[in-house]
């Protein structure tokens, strides 16, 4: 199969990227940096419909194509299940990670789910629900598509980051959606999550500096509408990647800034200490001087970025099990 070669192209604005077709795509962004990852590529395959409209996805393979069915990245963005796209991965943050797995082999699929905004009825929690049901349906159609079930990896960042743990904690068959990908089975082997919350419950988790007059600011979003003590608590607990730890867990990276105002690097420690009571494959990756995004607070962030990249890639590589 002739390759196709894949541009990532960055933009100056509020979007994070925009991926380009061909050179007509490519002039109309705002600025010419291209990332080259020499990935096939198949865009915007619609995998399903929703009262909100269809939702996609965004599959890139490794060129040349191994001799068996690929691995897959699932990469959900961040944005605070309000903002963000699965164009996301065009950044050059998330290609970085990306350019160095495609050449192992390694597909990638950019996740697109549904947001929340003041004047529909999304949650978090249909955010969850979207992204479990672009896994079930990469499963579901793995034959056609080349790709293992057995091999699937769960990456994201911030929202995008609670979105990757959930796959990877929850079970396959939890948080149903479509009917008609309901059942699919898979297996999510390993997962990282760049500066991501991992418990809603504790919400002074989210107070970085330890104010009295602090506020949770993701409750509307959780709840969409209001609710008893008891509702409120399920669905805070439903929504914590913590909750769903225990020995038999996947493997878990979790990358946090020290300075984060946003998801504070509590996130990281709390997630690592009941990993260590449940006896749960957790590790943490602590960045010194950095706010939310990696942004420098001070001094320069350390570890670096790239050494940030280097982590999340060989973390990915050394749980890459071998086709069957």
């Amino acid at each position: 199969m002739k390759a196709i070669v894949l541009a990532l192209v960055l933009l100056s604005g509020s979007q994070s990227g925009l991926l380009a077709a061909d050179a007509a795509e490519q002039t109309t962004a705002r600025t010419r940096s291209y990332l080259e990852t020499g990935g096939e590529r198949k865009l915007e395959t619609v995998y399903k419909t929703t009262s909100a409209g269809d939702l996609h996805l965004d599959l890139y393979y490794p060129t040349p194509r191994p001799a068996g069915k690929c691995p897959v990245i699932i990469y959900t963005h961040g944005g605070g299940w309000a903002a963000g796209s699965k164009l996301g991965a065009a950044s050059a943050s998330f290609a970085a990670v990306f350019k160095p797995l495609l050449a192992q082999g390694v597909a990638v699929a950019s996740v697109q789910y549904r947001l929340y905004k003041p004047d529909n009825d999304v949650a978090v929690r249909d955010c969850v629900i979207d992204a479990k049901d672009a896994v079930r349906y990469l499963a579901k159609h793995s034959a056609d598509l080349g790709l293992d079930p057995d091999r699937f990896f769960a990456f994201g960042d911030s929202a995008g980051g609670q979105i990757a743990q959930l796959l990877l904690l929850s079970a396959p068959e939890s948080l149903p959606g479509a009917p008609e990908l309901a059942g699919t089975a898979y297996r999510i082997v390993a997962g990282v999550s760049w500066y991501g919350p991992c418990d809603f419950e504790k919400t002074d988790l989210f107070n970085h500096d330890d104010r009295v007059d602090f506020r949770d600011r993701f409750g509307a979003r959780i709840l969409r509408s209001p609710a008893s003590p008891e509702e409120k608590l399920a669905r805070y607990r439903e929504m914590s990647p913590i909750n769903y730890l225990n020995p038999r867990s996947a493997p878990l990276l979790m990358i946090q800034g020290d300075q984060d105002t946003t998801i504070p690097v509590k996130h990281a420690y709390h997630m690592k200490a009941k990993a260590a009571a449940v006896r749960a494959p957790v590790e943490i990756m602590i960045v010194k001087h950095a706010g939310h995004n990696w942004r420098q607070v001070g001094a320069p962030i350390a570890p670096s970025r790239d050494e940030i990249v280097r982590r999340t890639v060989d973390f990915f590589s050394a749980h890459l099990p071998p086709a069957k």
